[in-house]
């Protein structure tokens, strides 16, 4: 499976979608819609930039949520940590998990990806203290950036909770 078609396969689960539905949902032929979509998922067909919006309209979500990138393996997230550093200058620093255990940690030298950062760890404790569902969190993740508050400093551009 690649990545887009993980995520693709992912997200349609989430929204409890069949493979025929959202294939006819970004424009396939009712007869060939699932087969089309099973080939995305499954990596046998590579989507082209149109068709990757057309997916993330019929999906709900912000389109560079199906960007194709190599990050999931440790080394593509070292790469990415390496470009990261560039833009945003990383101190690694020494910390502890809950249990205890030494572990190292990321310290963005940028105002700006604190920021960010807050509003995500703020998002994963309301989760873990049950403010928030998992469908919830994942919501927010999806459609993120417009479902971003600034940690309750104005209102999301996306609504993501279900009140």
């Amino acid at each position: 499976m690649s990545i887009i078609g993980d995520k693709i396969h992912r997200i349609r689960d989430f929204r409890g979608m069949t493979q025929k539905q959202l294939g006819m949902a970004v424009g396939f032929d009712e007869k060939s819609a699932d087969v089309r979509i099973a080939q995305y998922e499954s990596g046998t067909r590579t989507p082209k930039q149109a068709l990757v919006e057309l997916f993330a309209e019929a999906l709900d979500v912000n389109p560079r949520f199906l960007a194709d990138d190599e990050i999931l393996g440790a080394e593509g997230v070292m790469e990415l940590l390496f470009e990261l550093d560039e833009h945003y200058p990383i101190s690694i620093v020494d910390c502890e998990d809950e249990d205890g255990n030494k572990r190292k940690g990321v310290v963005f030298g940028s105002i700006l990806m604190t920021d960010l950062l807050s509003e995500w760890q703020r998002r994963k404790k309301d989760l873990a203290d049950g403010k928030i569902s998992k469908a919830e969190y994942t919501e927010w993740k999806l459609n993120w950036p417009k479902t971003t508050d600034d940690c309750g400093k104005h209102e999301p551009a996306k609504e993501w909770r279900n009140l």
